[in-house]
């Protein structure tokens, strides 16, 4: 009998400790670096508006969440992660082996392509032989430049890194560049379909590479967060299932975003 009463109170104490040890997920704090339309951006009242914010807050309404946007230098996300200072990256975040090193991530949110840009009539491919002493323009930090210095650089390639992409466009423009190599959409969107894009084109398909250019885009957490990403991860598939996700996409893109 006291054997049974010292088993009761272990398990007790047990249930109460998990209780006072789970995380409250009542409220859930998004890192964010609202400088890249459409997917997260400040709107004229201030306020952080886009593809990724109206994702997140339909995950935390389906989650009966408060959502709460911390805006942060993209370069400090992860620190500012680890850090604790909010719960989740959600910022067009491609999900890299390098990256996984030191945070976990959701399932994939949305694949953006990368792609080659050229002015029209060039006949340039996205190839080292027929890239070979020619320059290509890339932003500093992204994934593009560590696709081009890994694979193109070597072979004779010359790859110009800029501090914004505006930088790179306006070489592409002055004929210092042959071609730029950037995310998919941002080419689109940032220059392509704008007046001074008009006589330029993609050049060649989408360029594919897990190692460098990662397998799409995801929420970024903290490893010891688990149960976060379960509750996550439900909830992206099932706004994947029942067309939410789609909606949201249609406002902002006229093409799938999420890809294979």
């Amino acid at each position: 009998m006291k054997k049974l009463k010292k088993l009761a109170i272990c398990v007790t104490l047990a249930v109460v400790a998990s209780g006072a040890c789970a995380k409250d997920w009542s409220t859930i704090r998004f890192g964010v670096d609202a400088s890249y339309a459409p997917f997260e951006s400040k709107s004229p009242d201030g306020k952080v508006v886009g593809f990724d914010i109206d994702l997140g807050n339909e995950i935390c309404a389906r989650l009966k969440a408060k959502c709460v946007w911390v805006e942060n230098d993209f370069d400090g996300l992860i620190p500012a992660l680890k850090a604790k200072k909010f719960d989740g990256v959600l910022s067009s975040m491609s999900i890299t082996p390098q990256r996984a090193e030191q945070i976990a991530f959701s399932a994939k949110l949305y694949s953006t392509p990368t792609r080659l840009v050229e002015k029209r009539g060039s006949k340039i491919l996205p190839t080292t032989d027929s890239l070979k002493g020619k320059s290509v323009g890339v932003e500093q930090g992204t994934i593009q430049e560590t696709y081009a210095k890994t694979y193109w650089a070597p072979a004779g390639v010359n790859v110009v890194a800029y501090q914004n992409q505006d930088q790179v466009y306006a070489d592409l423009l002055s004929g210092r560049l042959d071609a730029t190599l950037q995310d998919a959409v941002q080419a689109d969107i940032g220059f392509l379909s704008t007046p001074r894009g008009a006589g330029y084109q993609y050049a060649g398909g989408d360029i594919s590479d897990p190692k460098t250019l990662g397998e799409g885009s995801g929420i970024g957490l903290r490893k010891e967060d688990g149960d976060l990403k379960a509750k996550l991860d439900q909830t992206i598939a099932d706004m994947l299932k029942d067309g939410t996700f789609k909606k949201i996409e249609k406002k902002y893109f006229a093409f799938d975003i999420y890809g294979n």
